[in-house]
């Protein structure tokens, strides 16, 4: 227990000797907090869901394969994990003969006979606890059959071989926790875990009345924390140091200059030490985590701000306390900022068995950037050389949309490579789904059960080549990365109301849990103001927050807003797509993307209502990333039901225009020479047949001949 937490007692004013005997006991005390590691109690067994990223997916055939991935924090100490498995099998299966098997990082687990029936089955399936790593891959093979025991393989697959994997699949932990030593390190691995995030047990808190510094720093850490979350409903909330009630186990990141810092922290952190440093500090208090991230001016917050949004440092990070200075390197690494191609395993993964098989490889692209025409997947295979290969093949799909499909080879059983191209103008998002699928029969029609089973291998060396480019879309589809280049903020300015109540700090918490999760790297730009010069206007992407009356520059752009304030500022006004009454437009939040009237290449958000509390409902439509994909407008109204609908209001979607021409002219190239080439086809055509009615004469006097 950190012994800055002990508050002065009460009572009846004691003697110089009792006095000086309690000074002693507590200078003794001091120093035996500091030379005695702390004691940590056993903690209660607690419970974890983590739920499978998949969406349904039904597979097909008589053999199925299907992929899943979870994580385990590494502070818990794993009692009991448990698949649940929820799915359904085609109603014909035959129990007898079809089986399902789990494997965990390439251990098989369990197999066990898959249930029938109109509804949705569950399975649980104990995991055992010494597979576990911190990231797991979870695979369900089976074998849906349809035909009676001992019958000879069917030689075609039908319809009614089908196995459906539903998303309420997860994985449940039952665990202990580990505490969180006084390390920087083991303080940030327990705030950013999921169950920590999920059980709201995560408070970034800073001053009570903060400065432009104060929030921008905390927003800078608040993105190095939302960024490693994994599940997007999980949130760091953002509070007042007032509102926080800190309870045993919870962790909190206080922000804030040394002259806002609580008094409380200040027993720990001394003026001196924050004299030309910044200060970042772990103290822990009977059960409570605390992160002390402080300093003497703006300047060196901010910088203490990139500190924690910098993962490989915090978790480098193994003392209780650091002081950085204007020297101290703290900028994100950036090595593979312009990078192409991306690894889709890094280790062989085998299939086998007749039939059909789905394995999926997840790549992730820089969150500000788009797909571009000419990706393509590279598949290195190897496989058995029993298959018919004028029946087996392999299919790839990226996000759903095919690619291709290519019969294996028996010349190439021992390496083949396949390279397979995504169509032109395909619109892939900022994770793509590889999707291989392989259909497996064996050589001959008839084939019994007892056959050797076909095998195939997908090698460490596949990998998808990703061409991309950067966003231009002045919508809501291009929200947040619209703020975001080179996977970090762009030029950002910030508006906030002067004053901030809690429903202000409520809505920086959606904003910025969605946005920081997206600014990968922490050296980009961004500032929080209250009265912003017309140059920082004219220089910046713009976000401005709150209520008419809290935010002079909502006010100022009133005129620009596709949902204007009548006069009053109370309420909003009809327009060419909405009518509203009075009592109902003062109750509604927006959100609004304009093109900046300061700045046409750039954008300008406003998230605002004529109360605190619709400017934070606005905010709700803006916190995680499968909200926001519901829009493809530019601006969204919400109610107090939370009734939601997007608009569309400008006609030209484009950030940069010229950009826009040309990269059409650049994807349309092989069009435009087909054109031309066509044109100087016809115009020779043309020429040829004038010289031939010339020759002929047929173009003096009317097509008549002159001879006499």
């Amino acid at each position: 227990m950190n012994k800055f937490f002990i508050n002065k007692q009460n009572g009846t004013k004691r003697s110089g000797i009792n006095n000086w005997l309690i000074f002693l006991s507590v200078v003794l005390v001091g120093f035996g907090t500091f030379l005695t590691p702390r004691v940590i109690h056993a903690a209660a067994t607690q419970t974890y869901t983590d739920q499978f990223q998949n969406s349904t997916t039904t597979l097909s055939g008589t053999s199925v394969t299907a992929s899943m991935y979870f994580s385990k924090e590494s502070y818990w100490n794993v009692k009991k994990a448990t698949f649940n498995l929820s799915y359904q099998a085609s109603q014909l299966t035959n129990k007898q003969t079809s089986d399902i098997t789990v494997t965990v990082n390439g251990v098989k687990c369990t197999s066990f006979r898959p249930q029938t029936g109109d509804g949705t089955q569950t399975k649980e399936i104990s995991i055992p606890t010494k597979l576990l790593a911190a990231d797991n891959q979870l695979t369900v093979t089976g074998q849906i059959e349809t035909q009676k025991k001992n019958q000879v393989v069917q030689a075609t697959q039908t319809p009614a071989n089908w196995l459906t994997i539903t998303d309420a699949s997860n994985v449940s932990f039952s665990y202990k926790l580990n505490q969180a030593d006084t390390t920087i390190s083991a303080f940030y691995t327990h705030f950013i875990g999921d169950d920590t995030v999920n059980q709201q047990r995560a408070v970034l808190a800073t001053a009570d009345t903060p400065t432009n510094a104060d929030l921008t720093a905390s927003m800078l850490a608040l993105s190095g924390t939302s960024r490693t979350i994994s599940a997007q409903a999980n949130q760091v909330q953002i509070e007042r140091w007032s509102k926080v009630q800190a309870d045993d186990g919870d962790y909190v990141i206080m922000v804030a200059t040394y002259q806002e810092l609580p008094a409380i922290f200040k027993k720990v952190i001394t003026e001196d030490q924050v004299t030309k440093h910044a200060v970042i500090k772990a103290v822990t208090d009977k059960g409570r985590h605390y992160l002390i991230v402080t300093a003497n001016n703006d300047r060196l917050l901010k910088r203490a701000g990139r500190f924690v949004a910098n993962q490989e440092l915090m978790t480098e990070s193994q003392q209780e306390s650091i002081s950085l200075s204007d020297q101290t390197a703290i900028d994100s690494a950036s090595a593979d900022l312009n990078r192409e191609t991306y690894q889709l395993t890094d280790q062989a993964v085998q299939f086998t068995g007749t039939g059909h098989h789905e394995g999926d490889y997840y790549v992730s692209l820089p969150n500000d950037r788009t797909n571009a025409d000419g990706s393509t997947v590279s598949l290195k295979l190897k496989y058995s050389d029993n298959l018919d290969f004028k029946r087996s093949l392999v299919t790839v799909s990226v996000n759903d949309t095919l690619t291709g499909s290519h019969r294996l080879v028996r010349g190439r059983i021992n390496g083949d490579r396949l390279t397979f191209k995504l169509p032109r103008g395909t619109a892939l998002s900022n994770s793509l789904d590889v999707k291989v699928a392989f259909d497996l029969a064996l050589n001959g029609a008839n084939q019994t059960a007892d056959s050797d089973s076909p095998w195939v291998t997908i090698e460490p060396t596949s990998k998808m080549t990703v061409k991309s480019q950067q966003s231009n879309d002045l919508l809501l589809t291009n929200y947040p990365t619209l703020f975001i280049k080179n996977e970090t903020y762009n030029h950002l300015a910030v508006v906030v109301p002067k004053t901030l109540n809690d429903q202000d700090f409520k809505t920086l918490s959606n904003l910025f849990n969605l946005i920081g999760s997206y600014a990968k790297l922490n050296t980009g730009s961004i500032q929080f103001y209250q009265h912003p010069s017309k140059t920082v206007l004219k220089n910046s992407n713009v976000i401005a927050i709150g209520t008419p009356k809290q935010n002079p520059l909502i006010k100022q752009l009133n005129s620009k807003l596709y949902f204007k304030y009548a006069r009053s500022w109370e309420t909003f006004k009809s327009n060419e797509k909405l009518s509203l009454t009075s009592s109902y437009g003062h109750t509604i939040g927006t959100d609004q993307l304009l093109r900046s009237p300061y700045n046409a290449k750039r954008g300008l958000l406003v998230v605002t209502g004529a109360t605190s509390q619709a400017t934070y409902l606005a905010s709700t439509q803006l916190n995680t990333a499968s909200t926001i994909q519901q829009y493809t407008g530019d601006a969204i109204v919400v109610d107090t039901d939370n009734q939601h609908t997007g608009y569309r209001f400008k006609k030209n979607k484009a950030i940069d225009r010229a950009l826009t021409v040309k990269r059409n002219l650049n994807q349309n190239t092989q069009l435009l020479i087909y054109l031309g080439a066509a044109l100087i086809v016809i115009i020779a055509i043309g020429a040829a047949i004038i010289l031939v009615m010339k020759k002929q004469g047929l173009l003096k006097r009317g097509g008549r001949s002159n001879d006499k």
